[in-house]
């Protein structure tokens, strides 16, 4: 059977994309599924239909015993990518889903989204103040003023937002790009995955070299430290009395996914929108989520992913192994390795000779 046989085979009762956001739903009580979904959409994927998510996956693994998963359409074998971390991460996930009905399959789904919309609703509202700091000239205030209540005024409307917020590869200052990104009451009129400058270290993009700095600027770990480690530990100096969202849920290295998420909420924070909505065409959030982790999650970009990831962990955790310190020039354990080497070069050179 070809590809394409086996692809028209796998059968189509499923609803829409579960890798994006469905309709708000309440759920209707606590569960330990709650706190795991406010961890596992701020880590793994965050825009998403849970209930659907889970009715797929159920659905495609009955499926996988006749289809192997390689022949399924590239969105449906990433959606069950995230099936699967999901279930990995919550033992006795996957068996509460075989013996459970179809209620208790969408109630679970409920839970854990609710879990996912909850942080993210929290990390929008103390984002939204605390950014400002952030990004306030040192020693000086904002001027002018930008209301901490109300977003009006933010986004394209403010020369510092704007600025931040301005599209790589265009200049903020050029007067035919101003009013191209302000023409309608300062709303966004960029698409979602035109990245903004504040992505970059130091605000500056070399077309030359998209990747050089690309997601290493200030303005993201201050939010990254102050969602996952605490408010506290932006200044470098901890002083909360509780443990931060990463300790509490055993996180002890940065994730893609958390980085395109904290990314997705600073871009929010710097807009005029009030309202983090799966259907703004404002901001486009999930356009600017999902083309973010396109980049992060391509296998041909493992090595720039590999440097990036070290280089958040030494921002974050930098006491955890993943942080992969470079090892002291002059050290022991530096001499013992340098003779590893030269000692296999030797037995190489041997074997050839002989």
């Amino acid at each position: 059977m070809t590809t394409q046989d086996a692809t028209s085979s796998i059968p189509s009762k499923r609803g829409s994309s579960a890798l994006s956001m469905g309709p708000r739903k309440k759920a209707s009580s606590s569960d330990p599924l709650v706190s795991h979904g406010r961890h596992f959409g701020r880590t793994v994927f965050a825009l998403c239909n849970y209930p659907s998510l889970l009715t797929n996956g159920i659905l495609r693994l009955e499926q996988m015993e006749d289809v192997p998963l390689e022949d399924f359409p590239a969105e449906e074998r990433r959606e069950h990518r995230v099936f699967e971390q999901l279930l990995d991460s919550y033992p006795g996930l996957l068996d509460r889903l075989k013996d459970g009905s179809e209620e208790e399959i969408l109630h679970v789904g409920e839970l854990i989204g609710k879990g996912a919309a909850g942080a993210r609703g929290d990390d929008t509202k103390t984002l939204k103040s605390a950014i400002l700091d952030w990004i306030s000239p040192k020693g000086e205030a904002i001027q002018p003023h930008l209301h901490r209540n109300s977003k009006l005024d933010h986004g394209f409307n403010h020369e510092l937002t704007g600025s931040l917020l301005c599209p790589a590869g265009l200049d903020w200052h050029d007067p035919r790009y101003v009013f191209f990104l302000t023409s309608v009451h300062g709303e966004m009129l960029v698409c979602g995955d035109q990245w903004p400058i504040f992505l970059y270290a130091h605000y500056v993009y070399d077309s030359d070299d998209p990747w050089s700095s690309l997601l290493r600027s200030r303005l993201l770990t201050c939010a990254y430290k102050h969602v996952f480690t605490s408010p506290s530990s932006v200044d470098k100096e901890p002083k909360a009395t509780r443990s931060g969202n990463a300790r509490l849920h055993g996180m002890n290295s940065v994730t893609i996914a958390s980085i395109a998420y904290i990314a997705t909420q600073v871009r929010f924070a710097l807009s005029s929108s009030s309202v983090f909505s799966r259907t703004d065409t404002v901001t486009a959030s999930e356009t600017f989520y999902h083309s973010l982790l396109d980049l992060l999650e391509d296998p041909e970009e493992c090595k720039e992913v590999d440097e990036l990831l070290t280089w958040w962990n030494r921002q974050v955790f930098p006491t955890s192994s993943a942080a992969k310190r470079p090892i002291s020039a002059n050290s022991a354990l530096s001499r013992i390795r340098q003779k590893r080497i030269a000692l296999k070069r030797a037995l190489n050179q041997d074997v050839v000779s002989s």
